[in-house]
């Protein structure tokens, strides 16, 4: 039997407890936080700001032993949170992509970076 195993391990009774060990961690420094609008940098923002550009994703698909490795190239279409869709001019084939398997894209171009565009107004 192992002495160390603990069979009912404490946990505190409200979030107040955690919440109150943990504020210095959740409470940024107005003074050095910078001024960063920071949804504008998920990756469903970038995809919709760069629709209509050529784009290679590259996948990964951990359970399967055919396609364990796959790229996509197409146009993007539309992105949502967990998706974009992608068509293929030559073949007049669409295809929804589950980001959730994506490890990155490539482009051919220059891309549309949401804050890049906010700075560059500024």
């Amino acid at each position: 039997m192992n002495n160390n195993y603990t069979q009912n391990p404490m946990f505190p009774e409200s979030n107040s407890q955690i919440g109150s060990s943990l504020e210095p961690y959740n409470t940024p420094n107005q003074q050095t936080a910078p001024n960063i609008n920071y949804n504008d940098a998920y990756n469903e923002n970038i995809l919709r700001a760069n629709i209509g550009k050529i784009a290679t994703f590259y996948m990964t698909f951990t359970d399967s032993v055919e396609w364990r490795d796959k790229s996509f190239t197409g146009i993007i279409e539309e992105a949502g949170r967990d998706h974009v869709i992608i068509s293929d001019p030559k073949t007049g084939k669409w295809t929804l992509l589950v980001l959730l398997y994506l490890d990155y894209i490539e482009f051919n171009e220059p891309i549309n970076y949401p804050s890049m565009q906010q700075a560059r107004i500024r």
